[in-house]
């Protein structure tokens, strides 16, 4: 809660408006109080964002919604004025931590407190979905913890359980690692999407971790469509049910009652002495006193194109995903997040993002100081990601006689010439484009120690199609049209440092019966055949020294058709 500034209205309708509760990207939050005293969490609509007509759409969603909701499990819509500007809802004031601010100083919640937050969560679930409406944003910004339960609050991208195609193309509603994988990728939300949602919050909760990891919105995403939820160290009914929730096929997730039922919890929530702790018991809010500047908020979500802040400088990556709700006192603020594309350039948009250039498969290496030492003790089965991956090949414009062409990003560690390879159509050695299989040969010409450090000398080759991939499918995904940003498929590493210092044999691989793509150190999907996805293949070299410690020596290309 933080004072009111000098512009801020002392009037808001009828209501006495006492204090700032957070900012969201559509408007303020501010604590007031009604003609008879009730207090009151009160919405105003920015007014940039007054006349649009999708912010506005979606301001008059979240009344209708919150009117129609009329629930224990949320707060109850008290006053709202959409007829002129400026627009605004007011709602009960609830007073008591969001989640998120309790994971932030507290830390993770001990497993029996879990699953009574569990069980009561999937208990306001159902209640919601009984009035055919899906939350879409549940997460743990958006849950506060009230003396007498859990809240569930922040309607701004609720709809009708009917209505789950998308408005913007390219777009998901919700939050990084708490938004479904069908809705990322078939842009299809459901009650089973409310349900990933609470497993990945009750994950964040247990752990203290992000679901998901930490990273750009991208690599989260990522993250959620072909990786695990972080459940390391939970008990493991707890860890199981966290993982159903989030299982990748809607149909295979619990309904809320199944849930509740899975919890099997004996005694209440409001009675359990973690919760207690963390609610607390006390009366009315102290109001700040007037401020002369302004203090940082709270933006949970974002609407399309709305730049987010830089943390400030020195602040631990590791707390910036806490740090998100610090200000959110006791009420949802607004908005849609808009997941941004899988692709996009790094335009400061992206909070701790890597830069461009990064490597892919070195978060902790220099770019280009060769590895020092021996090789692997034991020779590597596999590789997988680290991170996204940035590499792309694209064929010369003014290349005449064809095959010509260069990757973004330069080398991680140095190979030079004496890295040979070639890439060739099996049945057309001379053609310039690839339908069918792909003939992969490398080499190192010579041994040279200074330069490829004691060996052994592992290689593994990754060919990424253009577009992200449909796991079910083969194929990119129709709707959502993504650069890839895997590894693509691998090869298993093989040695290849150079025999008595003289070249070492060419190894030979046929994509793509040779790859595979791996996640967790299980193979995740066979390699795709090249028809499947038409245009700029990317096939990178890299120099193995674990599963998930590679580094790239050289990068090429093809078209396939």
């Amino acid at each position: 809660m933080e004072a009111l500034l000098p512009q801020d209205p002392v009037l808001i309708g009828q209501h006495t408006v006492l204090a700032r509760l957070g900012a969201g990207g559509m408007g303020q939050v501010y604590l007031g109080r009604s003609p008879g005293g009730r207090q009151l969490a009160i919405k105003v609509i920015r007014e940039d964002f007054a006349g649009s007509p999708e912010a506005l759409a979606r301001f008059r969603r979240e009344v209708e919604t919150v009117r129609a909701v009329r629930s224990a499990y949320t707060a109850n819509l008290i006053d709202a004025s959409l007829d002129s500007t400026p627009y605004w809802l007011a709602t009960e004031y609830v007073p008591g931590p969001t989640l998120v601010q309790a994971i932030a100083e507290r830390g993770p919640l001990p497993a029996d407190t879990c699953l009574r937050l569990f069980a009561a969560l999937a208990e306001a679930l159902a209640h919601v979905h009984a009035y055919d409406v899906l939350h879409r944003d549940l997460k743990p910004h958006n849950v506060i913890l009230s003396t007498v339960g859990p809240k569930l609050i922040d309607f701004g991208i609720a709809r009708g359980v009917g209505q789950t195609a998308l408005t913007q193309a390219g777009t998901a509603p919700g939050t990084p690692g708490y938004t479904a994988p069908e809705t990322i990728t078939r842009n299809e939300a459901g009650p089973a999407a409310d349900v990933f949602a609470l497993g990945a919050t009750m994950a964040a909760a247990a752990t203290g971790r992000p679901p998901y990891g930490e990273g750009s919105m991208e690599s989260v995403t990522y993250r959620v469509v072909h990786g695990e939820v972080d459940v390391a160290g939970l008990e493991p009914r707890l860890a199981e049910l966290i993982k159903a929730c989030v299982a990748g096929d809607p149909a295979r997730r619990p309904a809320p009652a199944d849930v509740i039922a899975r919890c099997a919890v004996t005694s209440s929530l409001v009675d359990d002495p973690v919760y207690q702790a963390l609610t607390g018991v006390g009366g009315p809010p102290a109001v700040p006193p007037p401020a002369a500047a302004p203090a940082p908020g709270y933006v949970p979500t974002l609407m399309p194109g709305t730049p987010t802040a830089p943390p400030a400088a020195g602040r631990p990556r590791t707390k910036l995903w806490l740090a998100l709700g610090a200000a959110s006192v006791a009420l949802g603020v607004i908005a849609a997040l808009t997941i941004q594309a899988l692709g996009d350039d790094e335009d400061g948009k992206n909070v701790g993002a890597k830069q461009p250039g990064t490597p892919a498969s070195s978060a902790s290496a220099g770019a280009s100081a060769p590895v020092a030492g021996a090789g692997p003790v034991h020779a590597p089965d596999y590789i997988e990601d680290t991170d996204l991956n940035r590499e792309f090949w694209a064929p010369d414009k003014d290349d005449r006689f064809g095959g010509g062409g260069s990757c973004g990003l330069p080398a991680e560690e140095r190979g030079g010439a004496q890295f040979q390879f070639s890439i060739s159509d099996p049945a057309d050695s001379t053609a310039r484009e690839m339908s069918g299989k792909a003939e992969i040969q490398f080499r190192f010409k010579y041994g040279d120690e200074k330069i490829l450090g004691k060996p052994p000398y592992y290689v593994s080759v990754a060919v990424k199609p253009p577009h992200d991939i449909n796991r079910e499918t083969g194929k990119p995904y129709p709707n959502l049209m993504q650069p890839n940003l895997s590894a693509g498929y691998t090869s298993k590493p093989v040695d290849v440092f150079p025999k008595d210092g003289w070249g070492s044999d060419f190894v030979k691989l046929t994509y793509p019966d040779d790859f595979r793509s791996y996640v967790d150190g299980k193979v995740y999907s066979p390699a795709i055949p090249i028809g499947n996805d038409p245009g700029n293949w990317t096939v990178i070299f890299y120099h193995v020294k674990g599963p998930k410690e590679y580094r790239s020596v050289s990068c090429d290309g093809f078209v396939g058709k």
